[in-house]
């Protein structure tokens, strides 16, 4: 070996680490990755006791306690506390994008979006928590899922004291505050309060479904609706409710199960005041006094008030029902129906009226249920006046105007006005009766003719229609059938 060489194994030893024997190109990177082993975070905040490994990444952090933000944008004047955060900023107006995927040619305005984008190629999770095991592709995602074993949230909001666990969420919550929607889509002008909201967004323009599954094969335009499929495949439902034990598949389907618990109402329609546990429940609720439904089918032109809506109506045109019940193979286009259904097996009902105490299986038959007590009837023919008390008896309603019978029998091919109807019909065909009495045994076609037969056995009251006099339960689905049974032939 020459001299030459000696000095350059010489330099290369001394940029090694001398706990873990990793090399690097520089001694002022060799001191950074020293700081990740024990002891090797010096820099306590006096204030909350957080540690650092660097002086810079401790200023920093006291920003968060003092509020100051010394970076501004000399373009539009928005303040930031990091001078990083700063020039971030800047490419949402310069639109710069330095960074590209040397695989699919994506670009980014960080490196680090580059970083954690790369593992969808590669499959990589390097970073794994210690107290689950489970593995993520980037260390904010592991440092924000430790979050869910220590239920800390660190970051409040001055304006309404809610609290997140990590500061971006912190940051997004605020912007509804300030009205402020700084992402605008190039294509159609809509704003959108999150960089990732317009990224889904654009999906809608170019029909881009970049995130497939490696079970099934199907995709997706949304990295979180991946998460959620992926669910059907494994079973798996990490969020548990501490109040009832109910788990979930994903951390906000827990979130709103919980305001079932609380009663908790926190997004509020401002025309009319109505309250929902959820923000799309009030978007869809919104379209009841707008009457503007921008999702149209491009199979039969139906227009629906949510994009949700569409997507389960799609099912229909490619006759896919994604959820089967592994009690009896029964398969179902939603989630929500597979669930219901399964409480014809256990007899489960778990939606109690806070008036008079009775239960149902569905949460739109209590819904429903409950206008008995109010006498509330918000939806109102346009044509003729009569309210109702239920948006689908409206629609239904309205055919008797129209004439319209959009419910065909594919086997002879009769048409009715309703879904009932046709599947009222369609035993006629098959001389199925799915809906037993668990007292005597005796089966019926629909559901609707078990719950009166009940009463034989119980002898509950009834309440008569004040159409034909008939005395029926005031059962959601009873009341929903005899109403049909007065329409016109």
């Amino acid at each position: 070996m020459n001299s030459l060489e000696m000095l350059k194994e010489r330099e290369k030893l001394s940029d090694q680490c001398d706990i873990c024997k990793k090399t690097f190109s520089n001694r002022a990177i060799l001191t950074l990755h020293k700081c990740i082993h024990p002891g090797g975070k010096k820099y306590y905040c006096d204030i909350c006791g957080n540690s650092f490994s660097q002086k810079s990444h401790l200023t920093h952090h006291k920003y968060t306690h003092t509020g100051e933000k010394p970076y501004q944008c000399d373009i539009c004047g928005k303040l930031f506390s990091q001078s990083s955060s700063l020039y971030c900023h800047k490419s949402i107006h310069t639109g710069e994008k330095p960074h590209q995927c040397d695989i699919c040619g994506k670009s980014f305005s960080q490196k680090s979006h580059l970083t954690s984008h790369n593992s969808v190629h590669t499959g990589e999770k390097p970073y794994q928590c210690d107290i689950c095991g489970k593995s993520f592709s980037s260390k904010s995602h592991l440092t924000r899922h430790k979050y869910i074993h220590t239920g800390e949230k660190r970051y409040h909001c001055d304006i309404c004291d809610k609290s997140f666990s990590s500061k971006s969420h912190l940051t997004t919550h605020k912007l509804p505050h300030a009205h402020e929607r700084p992402y605008p889509c190039d294509i159609c002008g809509k704003s959108f309060t999150r960089r990732n909201g317009l990224t889904y967004h654009k999906y809608t323009h170019t029909g881009e479904k970049p995130y497939k599954c490696d079970i099934c094969g199907k995709s997706f335009s949304q990295k979180g609706h991946l998460t959620y499929h992926k669910s059907v495949h494994t079973g798996e439902k990490q969020y548990q409710c501490d109040i009832c034990d109910k788990s979930f598949s994903l951390k906000s389907h827990l979130t709103t199960h919980k305001r079932g618990h609380t009663r908790e109402k926190p997004h509020h329609c401002d025309i009319c005041g109505k309250s929902f546990s959820q923000k799309c429940n009030l978007t869809t609720h919104k379209s009841v006094h707008t009457g503007e439904k921008p999702y149209q089918c491009d199979i039969c032109d139906e227009s629906f008030s949510s994009k949700s809506h569409l997507t389960t109506h799609e099912l229909i045109h490619a006759h896919e029902r994604p959820y089967p019940c592994d009690i009896c193979g029964k398969s179902f286009i939603r989630r929500r129906g597979l669930t219901y259904h399964k409480y014809t097996h256990t007899g489960e009902k778990p939606y109690k009226c806070d008036i008079c105490g009775k239960s149902f299986s569905q949460k739109g038959h209590l819904t429903y249920h409950k206008s008995v007590h109010t006498g509330e009837k918000p939806y109102r023919c346009y044509i003729c006046g009569k309210s109702f008390s239920q948006k689908s008896n409206l629609t239904s309603h309205k055919y008797i105007h129209t004439g319209e019978e959009p419910y065909s029998c594919d086997i002879c091919g009769k048409s009715f006005p309703h879904k009932g109807s046709l599947t009222y019909h369609k035993s006629i065909h098959t001389g199925e009766k799915p809906y037993h009495c668990n007292i005597c045994g005796k089966s019926f076609v629909i559901r609707s003719h078990l719950t009166p037969h009940e009463l034989t056995h119980t002898n509950e009251r009834a309440y008569q229609c004040d159409i034909c006099a008939l005395f029926v339960h005031s059962d959601f689905s009873f009341h929903y059938n005899i109403f049909f049974s007065h329409l016109p032939r």
